[in-house]
C-alpha cells in the first residue's frame, strides 16, 4: 500500500472507485483512456507509423490515412466516456457536499437555539436572584423585629 492510498477519500470518490471497478467495460475504457493518455501510446504510435511507411507500404498514405482516422475516432469516443465519468464524479461530489454542508447547517441551528435557551434561563435565573437579593436587602433596612434576615 502506498502512502497516497493510506491518505482518507472523500466518500463520493470511493463510491465513484467502487461503481467503476464493477463494470468490466468502464474498467476497459478506462485502462484505454489511461493508455491513451501517456507517452507511450505517443512513442509506440510514431515508431509503428514510421516503420509503416518505410517497409511496409510503398504508398503507405492512403492505408495510413485509413488507419489514423479510425484511431481518431475511437479515442474521441474514449475521451467523452473520460469526460461522462468526471460529470458524473463531479455530480456525485457535489450531491454529497450538499447533503453534509445541509445537516451541519441543522446542526449548527439546533446547537444556536439551544445556546440562546440556555442563555435566557441563565438570565432569567440571575434576574431571579438579584431581585431576590434586592427584596432581603429592602427587608434589611426595614426597622422592626428581625427574624434571622
Amino acid at each position: 500500500m502506498t502512502k497516497a492510498d493510506k491518505t482518507p477519500q472523500h466518500p463520493a470518490v470511493v463510491a465513484h472507485h467502487a461503481s467503476r471497478a464493477a463494470s468490466i467495460q468502464l474498467r476497459t475504457a478506462d485502462a484505454i483512456t489511461k493508455f491513451a493518455g501517456s507517452m507511450w501510446f505517443v512513442y509506440i504510435h510514431a515508431i509503428g507509423f514510421t516503420l509503416w511507411m518505410l517497409f511496409v507500404e510503398s504508398n503507405p498514405w492512403p492505408t495510413l490515412t485509413l488507419v489514423v482516422s479510425l484511431e481518431a475516432i475511437f479515442l474521441s469516443t474514449f475521451v467523452m466516456i473520460g469526460q461522462n465519468r468526471q460529470a458524473e464524479f463531479q455530480q456525485r461530489k457535489a450531491n454529497h457536499d450538499f447533503i453534509e454542508q445541509e445537516l451541519e447547517l441543522k446542526t449548527n441551528t439546533e446547537l444556536t437555539r439551544a445556546i440562546h435557551a440556555m442563555t435566557t434561563e441563565l438570565h432569567n435565573r440571575l434576574l431571579t436572584d438579584d431581585q431576590l437579593r434586592a427584596a432581603v436587602k429592602q427587608l434589611r433596612q426595614r426597622p422592626g423585629p428581625r427574624f434571622g434576615l
